[in-house]
């Protein structure tokens, strides 16, 4: 038999437990750090940035984007070499994304913070972020540097 006062300590420890759970719930999953803004730059007509976007804001980056008809100003002051370029260009941290690099490899470059000037995947293909639809065609994501040279950072087929 319970008496009044172990009642009570079991309805507290109860209602504690439970007001735990609804709060760890409403919790959005997080990345592991804490990921800075996002800056998209793209042509205003491109309906693949959006879709990228779209990508991005639904993979928890905090995405502010701006429309811009004179991409290849923007690309050449941020210092996106020719070979690389795709669509739209993205600021995040100290770092430069251009095209459609998934949200994955984005993170991944923020846990691991390699010397690159940023991650692209160059030209528009089919299967990537934001250019979904077709027959899907593997590719690659180069890191880059300024200079233009670059490196395999991961493969997605």
């Amino acid at each position: 038999m319970m008496d009044r006062r172990g009642f009570l300590a079991a309805a507290l420890v109860g209602a504690g437990t439970l007001i735990a759970r609804r709060a760890a719930a409403a919790v959005p999953a997080r990345a592991p750090f804490a990921r800075p803004p996002l800056t998209v730059y793209k042509d205003p007509s491109c309906g693949c940035c959006k879709k990228w976007v779209e990508h991005m804001q639904s993979s928890g980056f905090a995405v502010t984007a701006h429309d811009d008809a004179d991409m290849d100003a923007l690309k050449d002051h941020y210092g996106v070499p020719s070979g690389v370029r795709s669509c739209h260009t993205a600021l995040i941290g100290s770092y430069v994304i251009e095209g459609h690099v998934p949200a994955s490899d984005v993170d991944r470059l923020l846990k691991d913070q390699p010397k690159v000037a940023g991650l692209s995947v160059p030209g528009m293909v089919v299967g990537s972020p934001g250019m979904e639809g077709g027959m899907a065609k593997p590719y690659t994501v180069v890191a880059f540097q300024k200079t233009g040279s670059t490196t395999v950072f991961a493969s997605h087929a």
